[in-house]
């Protein structure tokens, strides 16, 4: 089962690339996250035709999430427990008997900003729906855009970035919530070295220089992990022309 997340930034500005990277990398799930339209502007039709199923949750100009699967996804939930929230950050589907649990995470602009104060709310609230549904789900994926560099290995300058937002030790702490659900970081699993990134500003030629961070995750269970075969990032898309800023992450299981 190949498993994937990507930050399409705008899914009417790169619904092409989506479709070019389904049907050559051809995951299982794919999940979606700023796809920034309404659930009535939904391309459903151009990804059936792909020999896909989708379910979403959008809304106009920002945040928008989404499931591609090759089977059904069942079960969806838009809205979670204690978090009265309209944007539209949360997605979980059932894919497979697998969980899956898609994630935009609240940037929070700058630390000691009411963003920031909003974003570890955010945080707090969904990691308690996290443990809900892993104690209703045997087999759970929690992935998406975490906007969280897990560690100084994941920061291509940690020391310019220190206790700069995405990099605080709170987000980080709250990023460790998670995990210590018993959720692992896939691709730590079978990458120890730090300098590979999935997301690049598009400021200074961010891309080019390589100046990045990692943030798209794909965590897994303690079990699923045990079956991981693949972890990786496919940057080949961020060379295409007009690219997201973000780039694939893939989880592959023997599943």
């Amino acid at each position: 089962m190949k498993i994937a997340s990507w930050n399409v930034n705008s899914l009417n500005v790169r619904l092409e690339h989506v479709l070019q990277w389904l049907d050559t990398a051809k995951p299982d799930i794919l999940a979606l996250q700023e796809t920034k339209m309404t659930d009535d502007n939904f391309p459903l039709k151009a990804i059936e035709s792909a020999g896909y199923q989708v379910v979403f949750s959008g809304q106009k100009t920002y945040n928008g999430v989404a499931i591609i699967a090759k089977e059904e996804p069942t079960d969806m939930i838009t809205d979670i427990p204690g978090l009265d929230d309209p944007q539209r950050r949360i997605l979980a589907a059932t894919v497979d008997d697998v969980r899956i649990i898609d994630l935009y995470v609240v940037n929070g602009s700058a630390p000691g900003t009411e963003k920031f104060t909003y974003k570890l709310n955010w945080l707090d609230k969904v990691t308690a729906f996290i443990e809900q549904q892993m104690n209703e789900y045997d087999d759970v994926v929690v992935l998406g855009d975490f906007n969280i560099a897990p560690d100084d290995r994941d920061v291509h300058d940690p020391e310019k970035w220190h206790e700069k937002i995405l990099c605080t030790t709170e987000e980080r702490n709250a990023l460790n919530g998670i995990l210590d659900l018993g959720l692992q970081d896939s691709f730590r699993l079978l990458h120890d070295e730090g300098g590979l990134f999935s997301w690049w500003d598009y400021r200074m030629n961010g891309f080019a220089r390589d100046l990045g961070l990692r943030i798209d995750l794909v965590l897994c269970t303690d079990e699923m992990s045990e079956a991981l075969t693949a972890a990786y990032i496919d940057i080949e898309p961020r060379k295409w022309e007009r690219p997201s800023d973000h780039t694939p992450v893939i989880a592959e299981f023997d599943w």
